[in-house]
């Protein structure tokens, strides 16, 4: 029975081990920007207390629809380059809280993993919830018989942060799972108007953590107020601001995982 990740080429995981990072941020622009590179992509967002990827793509009024092959995903365009599953679009009330024990959210993952489908894609970005427990044993363990490409980790620069994302490439690890590498979000704060950038939560925390951990460190990606708001109103941001300071960080990130799926491929 032909499974409905078969035509899916790539699975990244979004992991933290920390809330408030922008792991959902990171997951938005990379979809974006691996579209701009004429990739189809999916975001699978598997943060079920807290789904906030329909939002960023303005979608979060669909509705999830079935087919033979299971559910088919809410497309952002009518191109269909970019496709979400969430848990966001199967609630009756936009402000309903998930309240959940963990059986019940694993079965919901593995559901997702099974019974999405996605068709034919080049990346399925999957977005994780904060942590290392249940919800990212269920998806790890779902996703591996897809041999997923690896996980990309998010951090902010200080040292609380830095320090749970640590606990995250343990979790990788014992888990098998291979981690592309690391990206400090929030670093600095460039000024609208003047363009100097100060570091709010201090800086080169995530480099200082790839380099200790021997992992790849893929960029830090700067507090924008254009990013925010582009994520505020549902906008792409990739097409609109390429004047911004965030875009080149964005864009060397969306290169460099580019790069490690044709060294793959080849």
């Amino acid at each position: 029975e032909r499974s409905n990740l078969a035509g899916v080429r790539h699975i990244l995981l979004v992991l933290s081990g920390k809330g408030g990072v922008g792991k959902s941020t990171i997951s938005t622009e990379l979809a974006l920007s691996l579209r701009h590179s004429g990739k189809k992509v999916g975001i699978l967002d598997v943060d079920l207390c807290g789904p906030s990827i329909p939002r960023m793509f303005r979608v979060q009024d669909n509705d999830v629809h079935q087919c033979d092959g299971g559910w088919v995903p809410v497309f952002v365009d009518q191109d269909k380059s970019i496709s979400l599953m969430s848990i966001g679009f199967l609630l009756e009330k936009p402000d309903d809280a998930v309240v959940w024990r963990g059986p019940k959210k694993n079965a919901l993952i593995k559901q997702f993993v099974a019974d999405v489908a996605w068709g034919d894609l080049d990346f399925l970005i999957v977005d994780t919830p904060p942590g290392t427990s249940d919800e990212h044993i269920s998806t790890v363990e779902a996703l591996r018989p897809y041999k997923p490409l690896g996980a990309i980790l998010v951090t902010t620069p200080q040292a609380v942060s830095v320090g749970d994302v640590r606990r995250e490439l343990t979790f990788c690890k014992k888990t098998g799972l291979r981690v592309l590498g690391i990206v400090e979000n929030m670093s600095g704060f460039v000024c609208p108007h003047c363009s100097e950038c100060t570091n709010i939560f201090s800086k080169g925390g995530g480099e200082e953590l790839a380099k200790h951990a021997g992992v790849p460190f893929l960029g830090c990606v700067p507090l924008d107020p254009q990013l925010s708001q582009s994520l505020e109103e549902g906008r792409d941001f990739i097409q609109e601001f390429p004047k911004s300071s965030a875009f080149p960080a964005l864009a060397h990130i969306t290169q460099q995982i580019l790069d490690g799926t044709s060294q793959q491929s080849s």
